[in-house]
């Protein structure tokens, strides 16, 4: 048997793996009658819903590793620990997920910007991963899912036609307050 080039591997694709099963769990419930009318719409939310999961975990992982770690708000170069990097391979496993979707989907035209997204943070997250350099960063950037939890359900919620309901409208005026006070 050979040898894996390095240890991450497994981690990396496990990772990846385990977002391919969510989606494919993920494409068994109900969808909403307005999404599945329409082709794009029925993946864009399958899309959603994987991406709303990675959020969730992420984003609370990214706080309790910055809680056990503190030192990795200040430290980001060379600040580590097991919880960070665990995170840092969970999340490049998603953006090789949602790249290969985004590609085998043929929606790389409409959705370049989020390959240019996946490709820059996977560039980031290998880093740290590959050379354990900047997994505090990786870890910080990761904090970002927080607000992408409330960014994802608008999303769904207007994708489903759902923009008169409160959960919107309270979303999405937080959302325009916060560019405001900026």
């Amino acid at each position: 048997m050979l040898p894996l080039l390095h240890p991450a591997l497994p981690l990396l694709l496990g990772a990846t793996l385990t977002f391919r099963a969510l989606r494919r769990a993920l494409c068994r419930l109900p969808l909403p009658a307005h999404v599945r009318t329409d082709s794009l719409r029925t993946w864009r939310w399958h899309n959603l819903l994987v991406s709303f999961t990675h959020s969730i975990v992420s984003g609370i992982w990214a706080l309790l590793s910055l809680w056990q770690t503190p030192e990795m708000l200040v430290e980001i170069e060379t600040a580590w620990s097991l919880s960070g990097y665990l995170l840092v391979c969970f999340s490049a496993g998603y953006f090789i997920h949602d790249t290969v979707d985004i590609v085998v989907s043929r929606q790389a035209r409409a959705s370049w910007e989020y390959l240019v997204h996946h490709v820059m943070a996977m560039g980031a997250f290998f880093s740290g991963i590959f050379w354990k350099s900047f997994v505090g960063g990786g870890v910080l950037t990761l904090l970002v899912e927080v607000s992408n939890i409330f960014l994802t359900i608008r999303m769904m919620m207007k994708i489903n036609n759902a923009q008169d309901l409160l959960l919107y409208r309270i979303n999405n005026r937080q959302h325009k307050n916060k560019f405001l006070t900026e």
